[in-house]
């Protein structure tokens, strides 16, 4: 009577530690990343196309936690303020405490301290605000425009408020990184900022929290299915001890 049998040169002992080795790691990953993103980001639901096209109502985006003191020109931040009805906005930031604010330049540009800056992100091709306006930003304090200029109630609407518009930093609760869902890309930092005295802030950890997701899932679902694939493999290698063998006269 014949017997199966199978050859072990210790590769299944082997491919067995490193499956779970690679699940241990992907549960570290996955797990961490999603602790770390909690951590460091709030996902908010815009509530109004003020800021379209860069975010439209109804889109869930991640906002990174951060001190009003850390925001620069050009982020798109969520803040809430009194003055402005107490409710969680989205707005980006235009100027900073010591800045004065105008629009607009014989090109229909804003400028900042005079100087004209470009605004790639606004959705119309005309001057970047209907209304001509100027304002001076006290310390402390931020103007703040939506990227819809048509249609925004932003800075603009508030110049005969104390403050002339602005906001202060300690309103701000989170600073946009990226859209969620409908998936879509970085909330980037417009470079016509970057030229200006402080710069552009930098962006978030979000592609890091992501990738350690998606590592970490990807590592479980290997290590996962190494078993059974492992399994199938040797079936397939298993040679007859009996096979070809003749009976007896």
């Amino acid at each position: 009577m014949g017997k199966n049998v199978t050859t072990d040169d210790g590769h299944g002992r082997l491919g067995s530690a490193l499956s779970g080795l690679a699940v241990a790691v992907g549960c570290v990953l996955f797990l961490g990343g999603f602790v770390w993103g909690a951590i460091q980001y709030q996902p908010y639901t815009v509530p109004t196309d003020s800021m379209s096209p860069t975010v439209a109502a109804g889109d869930r985006v991640l906002a990174q936690r951060v001190d009003g003191a850390e925001v620069r020109r050009g982020d798109v931040v969520v803040f809430e303020d009194a003055t402005w009805g107490d409710l969680p906005m989205v707005k980006r930031v235009v100027g900073v405490g010591g800045d004065k604010v105008a629009c607009c330049d014989s090109g229909g540009r804003l400028t900042i301290n005079g100087t004209p800056v470009e605004e790639p992100y606004l959705r119309s091709t005309g001057p970047a605000s209907l209304a001509t306006f100027s304002a001076s930003v006290p310390d402390g304090q931020l103007f703040l425009l939506g990227d819809e200029r048509g249609s925004s109630q932003d800075s603009r609407v508030h110049l005969q408020d104390p403050g002339h518009g602005s906001v202060p930093r300690s309103a701000v609760r989170a600073r946009l990184d990226a859209v969620a869902w409908p998936p879509g890309a970085m909330v980037e930092r417009p470079r016509s900022f970057a030229a200006l005295p402080g710069g552009v802030s930098q962006p978030g950890p979000v592609k890091l929290v992501v990738g350690s997701v998606v590592a970490g899932a990807v590592l479980i679902l290997f290590g996962a299915a190494y078993g059974p694939v492992a399994r199938g493999l040797s079936r397939g290698r298993r040679v007859p001890s009996g096979a070809g063998a003749g009976s007896g006269a």
